[in-house]
């Protein structure tokens, strides 16, 4: 099999915009190298090496302190190359697992170890038949001892499916990328109305991340913006951002991280918007802790 090719920005630009200290990429992956962290046999896609390194040295150039590994689903269950990049940053960047709904609590106290603070589950078609939502979040109920919440990734169309079960989450539900919404569908979308009506419910959190894959906009996704903004001004203390390094399966041009840091200087227009977004909700949602002379 041919290697694929990288789906991030070969040279993103520093931003013009300066990020508060210890803000927060709350939503990113690390891929591979392949040779040490093999991809999931049966892993939907197979993308291109993005290791650790180069995502420190991103955040490096974007001034971001924190951050959130997502467990992508082309390593599977093996959450070993999350595990790694937490080990080197001691505190400072944590984790959200993919596990099946029968895990053991022994590997559950394992990942937590780690760094790990949630679970992730999928309901997009392109990542293939996952766990059913019920279940998902029966699982839930054993999360809480250990803190964790949930965190689901759906397309827009099933949030009027989902809604009612996710409601009787015993744990908070993160909902990533505004839910996926169309942009051009426009704020006033059912599906975008009914993800505010789930908001109203103080379990809740959104990710406004995903500007370029809501958008029909080249960069830097203007259509997409007031979606994010109004989610930032109507649930300020439950919103959380991520630049989603990589930028695996993306059908638009890969987006300069430059720009998506630019974009919230619209997406939350305030210093006190941004550092809510970016500082005290990951905070609050995440409980870093770093510990001393950690490697930032």
């Amino acid at each position: 099999m041919n290697q694929a090719q990288p789906s991030y920005h070969a040279s993103p630009r520093r931003p013009r915009l300066a990020l508060p200290p210890r803000a927060c990429d709350s939503h990113c992956h690390v891929f591979g190298p392949a040779r040490v962290f093999p991809f999931a046999e049966n892993s939907p896609f197979k993308p291109a090496d993005a290791p650790k390194e180069k995502l420190f040295a991103l955040h490096a150039l974007l001034g971001i302190e924190r951050c959130v590994i997502v467990q992508s689903t082309c390593h599977g269950y093996d959450n070993a190359v999350v595990a790694d990049a937490l080990a080197a940053k001691n505190g400072t960047y944590l984790g959200i697992a993919l596990v099946p709904t029968d895990v053991p609590d022994a590997e559950l106290r394992r990942l937590h170890a780690q760094g790990f603070r949630g679970a992730r589950f999928n309901f997009m078609k392109h990542l293939g038949r996952g766990a059913k939502i019920a279940d998902v979040v029966a699982f839930g109920d054993r999360l809480a001892d250990f803190g964790w919440h949930l965190q689901v990734h759906f397309e827009s169309s099933l949030i009027a499916e989902l809604a009612p079960v996710l409601r009787r989450s015993a744990v908070a539900v993160v909902i990533d990328h505004m839910g996926r919404v169309d942009a051009a569908l426009g704020t006033d979308q059912p599906d975008f109305q009914l993800l505010r009506k789930l908001l109203e419910d103080d379990r809740f959190w959104v990710k406004v991340s995903g500007s370029e894959r809501s958008s029909h906009q080249p960069a830097p996704y203007l259509d997409a913006t007031p979606f994010a903004r109004m989610l930032v001004a109507e649930f300020p203390d439950r919103t959380l951002w991520g630049t989603d390094w990589p930028h695996p399966n993306l059908a638009c041009a890969i987006p300069d991280d430059g720009d998506l840091v630019d974009l919230l200087a619209e997406i939350a227009p305030t210093e006190s918007q941004r550092r809510a977004l970016l500082v005290d909700n990951p905070q609050r949602l995440y409980r870093f802790q770093e510990q001393a002379g950690a490697n930032v």
